[in-house]
């Protein structure tokens, strides 16, 4: 389902409305799903639209925890929710 906003006559406050009804639309699809489903890191990366390295970063700095199988890591579903959840609402208290 796409959506079609004419920018040119948006304010800046329906323009920031609209977004988090997307974002959250996004995140109540990834709440549908199975919690405990361990996601790769490609997965991860494919599913947030960034690259497998910013993800490894990420990890790194404690932002999205991980397990590690082996030579193998993964995030589960949850965690990765919480952690998407978690910077949403870090971006609106400052």
């Amino acid at each position: 389902m796409t959506h079609v906003i004419q920018l040119q006559n948006i304010s800046k406050a329906e323009l920031f409305e609209h977004l988090e009804n997307i974002i959250d639309r996004k995140l109540s699809v990834l709440a549908n799903t199975d919690e405990n489903e361990k996601l790769s890191i490609k997965e991860v990366s494919e599913e947030l639209g960034v690259a497998e390295l910013t993800v490894h970063n990420y990890i790194k700095r404690g932002l999205v925890p991980a397990l590690k199988i082996g030579r193998r890591v993964f995030i589960k579903r949850i965690d990765l929710d919480n952690s998407l959840k978690e910077v949403k609402s870090l971006k609106y208290k400052r």
